[in-house]
This record gives C-alpha cells, sequence and structure tokens, in this order.
C-alpha cells in the first residue's frame, strides 16, 4: 500500500508540474540548445497579439536576436490578431530528416529541430494554430487553420520582426524581378521601404547572424516581402503590390481549410551557418518526383550576354556549340529569338546540328499572357495546361532537355499557382526547367528537383544595362554569397572576361572564382567564345571540369561587400573561391583544416598576376596542416582546387 500511494502521490505532482507548464507561455529550444524560442503573451492589461521571442546562445552568452516577433491573421470571416486565448500546447516533438537532391550546395541533407503547435482561440471560438520547430541552425513557424472545405480570403497576415536598430542589415529594396543591390545599413541610416527576401542581419557585436526568408509557398497562398514603412524598426510580412504583373490577379489570396501557412524561416548562427544552410529547403514539401535520373546538372553555353540577338543568328548557334564541345559543357542555350533564325538555317537545323556534336539544347520561352509587358515571342506557349502540353511533346521528339521561362512581374496566389502548374507538367516530359525574371527560391527545388535554377538576381546580364553596374558588381558579389545563393540556386551566369556592352573593373581571378562563389543548377558561362580560348591553360582546364552540384560547404572567410572565401567538395575534391571587393590589394591566408586527415592533395591555385588581366597559376603538394598566402588585387581574386592523390 504504501508503494501504491507513493504511486498516487508521484502521478499528482507530475499531473500538478504538467499544468503548470501548460499554464505558462510555452518554450521550446533547439537540439543543439543554441537557440530558444519563447512564447510571449500579451499584456493583460491590453489586448494585444501574441509574440515569439528569440534568443542565440553562443560559447559566452545569451543574445537578444530578434526581441519580438508579432503573429495574427485577419481573415474576411476570422480575426486572429488581438484578444486570442492559449489553450493547448503539444509535447515537444524531435524533428530528424535526411535526403538527397540532385543538385545544389549539398546533395545529402540532413536537419534536426524540435517542433511544439500552440493552439488559440479567438472570441467566436475559431481555431487558429502555430507550429513552431527551433532547428540547429534557424527557425521556422506556420500558420495552421482547421476545418473543412471553408473558404476565406485573408485580408492581412500580421507576422512582423522587431529588429534592434543597432543590427547590422543588408537588404534589397523590392522590385518585382529580384534584381536590385543589397544596402548595408544600422542606427541612423536604416532605410523605411519595401524590401525583397532574403534580408540578412548580425547582431552590433558579430555573435549572431540571422536570414529572414519564406518557404514552401504554394498554389493556397502568395509570396510576401518585408516592409518597414509604418514602423522603421518592425519588418511587416506584406502581399504583393495590387498593381504587379500588370494588375492581374487578386493581391490578397483566398485560402481553403484545412490551411497551412508558408513557413516563416529564420536561418540563425555564425555567418558560416548561413552560407551553408539548407534550411529553406529543409522544410518544403518532399519531392514529387520519383525518378530523378534524368535530371541532370550542368554547364551550359549561353549567347546572350555577348550578343543580345544571338540565337536570331544560326551561326553564333553553332558557334556556342562548338565552344560547349571544347569546353565539356553538356549544354547550349537557345535564347529568345529562336522562332526568328535565319543566316544559314532554322531552329530544326540548329538542333540538328547541336545534337551532331553531342550537346543538349536548352531552349527560353516567355511566359506570356497579359501579366507582362514584354512583347517577345514564343509568348503563348507555357499558359495553359493544353498548351504546355503541346510544347512539351515537341520539345521532347526534338531532343531538347529543358526550358528557361522568363517574365513572372508578380508573386500574387494566381502566379505561384501558374509557376508550379509549369513545374508539375514539365515533371510529366522529364524536362528541366529554368525560370528567369522571376521569384527568389522559396524552397520548390526539393520539392521539384527538376527546377536547376532561378535568376532572380542582379547577374553579369546587367553590364549591358548600363554603366552602374560596372562599379557596383565588385561589392555585390561579395554579398550574395551571403543572402541570395543561401536560399537556392541562382543563375548570375558568372565567369565574363571580355567586356560587353559596359566594362569590367573586377580581375581575371575574380571573374574565374565565381565559378565557385556561385552555384547554380544549371550554370551559364556567359562569355564569347574567344573569352575562354584565350586564356592560360589551368584557366580553361578549371572551367572545363568544374562542378556545378556539391556535396559539401564551407566558408573560410569574408563578410558582406568586402570580400569571401568559401570552399565547396564533390566527391572527394575540393574547391576554394575567393574574391575581394576593395580598392585595395589583399593578402589572405587560407587555412586548409578542412581537408581529410593523413591524405596528401594536389594543389592548383590559380590567382592575380601583375594586373587585373594576368593569371598565375602555382602547383603544390598540400594536406590539412597546410596554410596557403594568396594575394588579390583590388577587386580582385583567386581559385584553388585541391585533389587527393590517394
Amino acid at each position: 500500500m504504501r508503494y501504491f500511494a507513493k504511486f498516487i502521490l508521484l502521478l499528482q505532482v507530475f499531473s500538478w508540474l504538467g499544468y503548470k507548464a501548460y499554464s505558462q507561455p510555452p518554450v521550446i529550444t533547439s537540439p543543439n540548445k543554441k537557440i530558444v524560442v519563447s512564447t510571449i503573451a500579451p499584456d493583460p492589461a491590453q489586448k494585444g497579439r501574441w509574440s515569439l521571442q528569440i534568443d542565440y546562445r553562443d560559447s559566452i552568452k545569451t543574445i537578444h536576436a530578434i526581441p519580438k516577433i508579432d503573429m495574427g491573421l485577419m481573415l474576411d470571416g476570422a480575426d486572429f490578431s488581438e484578444g486570442l486565448r492559449l489553450i493547448g500546447v503539444t509535447n515537444p516533438v524531435l524533428v530528424n530528416e535526411e535526403y538527397t537532391m540532385p543538385h545544389g550546395k549539398k546533395l545529402l541533407r540532413k536537419n534536426s529541430a524540435n517542433e511544439i503547435v500552440v493552439s488559440f482561440e479567438n472570441s467566436r471560438k475559431q481555431k487558429l494554430r502555430v507550429k513552431v520547430r527551433a532547428y540547429n541552425n534557424g527557425v521556422a513557424f506556420r500558420y495552421e487553420l482547421p476545418g473543412k472545405k471553408d473558404s476565406f480570403i485573408v485580408k492581412d497576415e500580421l507576422t512582423a520582426y522587431t529588429i534592434a536598430p543597432e543590427t547590422m542589415r543588408w537588404m534589397q529594396k523590392w522590385n518585382p524581378a529580384n534584381e536590385g543591390l543589397y544596402a548595408g545599413m544600422s542606427r541612423e541610416k536604416v532605410r523605411q521601404d519595401e524590401w525583397c527576401y532574403p534580408a540578412l542581419f548580425s547582431t552590433s557585436d558579430s555573435a549572431c547572424w540571422f536570414l529572414l526568408h519564406e518557404s514552401d509557398v504554394n498554389s493556397n497562398y502568395c509570396g510576401s516581402k518585408l516592409k518597414n514603412v509604418d514602423e522603421k524598426s518592425t519588418y511587416k510580412i506584406t502581399f504583393p503590390h495590387p498593381g504587379d504583373g500588370r494588375g492581374k490577379g487578386e493581391s490578397q489570396p483566398t485560402i481553403m481549410l484545412p490551411w497551412q501557412s508558408p513557413w516563416r524561416v529564420i536561418v540563425m548562427g555564425t555567418l558560416a551557418d548561413i552560407v551553408s544552410s539548407t534550411l529553406v529547403d529543409d522544410v518544403a514539401a518532399p519531392s514529387k518526383v520519383t525518378h530523378t535520373g534524368w535530371i541532370q546538372p550542368g554547364a551550359v553555353s549561353w549567347n546572350y550576354w555577348s550578343s543580345n540577338h544571338g540565337t536570331k543568328d544560326f551561326k553564333t548557334v553553332c558557334a556556342f556549340t562548338d565552344l560547349a564541345v571544347e569546353m565539356n559543357w553538356p549544354y547550349t542555350l537557345l535564347d529568345w529569338e529562336w522562332d526568328a533564325m535565319g543566316n544559314g538555317g532554322n531552329l530544326e537545323d540548329a538542333l540538328r546540328y547541336i545534337h551532331s556534336k553531342g550537346v543538349k539544347p536548352l531552349m527560353w520561352y516567355n511566359s506570356g499572357g497579359d501579366h507582362t509587358w514584354v512583347g517577345a515571342t514564343p509568348k503563348d506557349r507555357m499558359l495553359t495546361h493544353e498548351n504546355r502540353v503541346q510544347e512539351f511533346t515537341k520539345l521532347k521528339r526534338l531532343g531538347v532537355a529543358g526550358v528557361k521561362i522568363d517574365f513572372f512581374e508578380s508573386e500574387k496566389q494566381d502566379m505561384i499557382q501558374y509557376y508550379l502548374d509549369i513545374l508539375e507538367d514539365a515533371a510529366k516530359f522529364e524536362m528541366m526547367v529554368y525560370f528567369h525574371g522571376c521569384i527568389v527560391p522559396r524552397g520548390w527545388q526539393r520539392t521539384y528537383p527538376h527546377l536547376m535554377t532561378y535568376e532572380a538576381v542582379r547577374g553579369a546580364e546587367w553590364y549591358n544595362n548600363g554603366p552602374e553596374f560596372t562599379f557596383t558588381a565588385p561589392e555585390h558579389n561579395t554579398i550574395l554569397p551571403f543572402t541570395r545563393n543561401v536560399v537556392g540556386s541562382m543563375d548570375y551566369t558568372p565567369v565574363t572576361f571580355t567586356n560587353s556592352q559596359f566594362p569590367h573593373i573586377t580581375s581575371y581571378g575574380h571573374e574565374l572564382a565565381l565559378a565557385v562563389l556561385f552555384e547554380s543548377g544549371l550554370q551559364h558561362f556567359a562569355d564569347r567564345p574567344e573569352g575562354y580560348r584565350d586564356l592560360p591553360d589551368a584557366a580553361r582546364s578549371f572551367l572545363k571540369n568544374v562542378p556545378v552540384a556539391w556535396h559539401d560547404i564551407k566558408l573560410l572567410e569574408g563578410y558582406p561587400g568586402r570580400d569571401v572565401s568559401l570552399a565547396r567538395r564533390k566527391d572527394r575534391n575540393w574547391y576554394i573561391g575567393g574574391i575581394n571587393a576593395e580598392g585595395r590589394e589583399k593578402v589572405k591566408e587560407i587555412k586548409l583544416g578542412f581537408l581529410e586527415k593523413d591524405i596528401k592533395y594536389r594543389m592548383v591555385l590559380i590567382a592575380d598576376g601583375r594586373h587585373d588581366k594576368e593569371l598565375v597559376t602555382s602547383y603544390s603538394i598540400v594536406d590539412n596542416t597546410s596554410a596557403i598566402q594568396v594575394k588579390m588585387l583590388r577587386r580582385g581574386g583567386f581559385t584553388v582546387v585541391l585533389i587527393p592523390m590517394n
């Protein structure tokens, strides 16, 4: 009886403790204990809103990284803004996941998180759940509405991030093509505007970095952006502008219950953690493509940069096909105006020539419709399911491996549906897809791994748009590995040595390094044939063999807007790219401690020479105890290849 009484007493104690835990706002910690997410109740004296607080624990102290994230939704038939009552919290559940990708920064992905679901009720007894995950390298949360078949218009999402004024931030002013420049700012220099994703932040002591983004956007919602127009220190999630896409489509999404919002994603940790993170893909829906053997990443010869009307000319198409053969690149792209090709041949002639050389063609399309001002043809072949089936059937017969689709100009709900419809139909025909003039990655590459890359970046094409990029490119290039390229593949169309309509001030070493720094499942090398043929043997050999899909990534050194040195691994081979944004020479020491122990590596170092257009190559044997000294010119760079000897 004594044991039974003790047992009953213990049950009562545990029950009381469980009740006390339940009655307090919930807290969840990442598996590695570095990230703590607290749910903060509103002031009882005011209705107020529930919020989240995110703290980061480094080896020394706890940092209040994001002091407040407001939560809430406003629907046309339900108010989940103020006065919500906490009605339940689930016990923490461990999320452990492993999956593979056919391309990207890491082919094998692993992630670990603790998850809770917090349930609220409004004054009308309508339910709202918030699912919160604390990962080892960040936080993700989403809204959930239970129910069946009810339809609502979301009038507003109230998610808003409060950021301390002293926090440094790099942000890109909102533009529908996501092709702006990042501005670094803090304190009194913080501007009020609408902002693109992703946005990078650093606490004043640089002890904690975090990147704001979203993932798993689907046809039951729209894409969003950040806005601090109303309150300088608060970045609120904001729906698309009604005028986007020539005013076509609704800016407020219509949802059907049961419903889940996109994940609100905060990648968090050191700057190296930010660069290596795959969190945006990790929270996205798993792949819908069962067999992926036909999805083949690779390098592409691209004629548009050096000749805007290149595909209109059959001989130019043949010249870039020959370049792909010489450089061991599997693809060449037929950009706009392939339907007007002349000067010795038409599209069918060009495709026959490309195939005869063992190269695979990719083809450009206008996304079409009334949402874009651009009249470039073909404009109507991707608009409907029937059109796509007809076109993809023809392309399969012609041996075309993939399509580049351009000019979307909106992130409204109907455009999100359009993107996903294209991907669904393309998968049925085993057709790879490249989006251009488009949305920033939202995790779709996991769900649809035949989505090889996106533009959504101010890339080398901007050397054709005016003189500005000549002077902004060096700094911009050192920001992209910490921002845009973190969240998904990025087709900057890099590595150009000759000049297009406006010149470079980056060195040849800087340009060569972009092949490693910038990840894209289809890497479009943009220079004209002579730009590559005139390179020294080592640099040309490097471009013939550099991978475009990787097993690992490591930030070696860097700071946004200053310089960056990044290492990527394919199989057992390592590649390093480093660039300098500043107008002064630098000598960098690169430590090779990331290499396998007790293995010797043959190292090829291609670095700046005496002037911008000279490359100097050196060879040596190194191991994981080695450190190399590399000189970079002003706006210069270097590349390293490390191959194990046994």
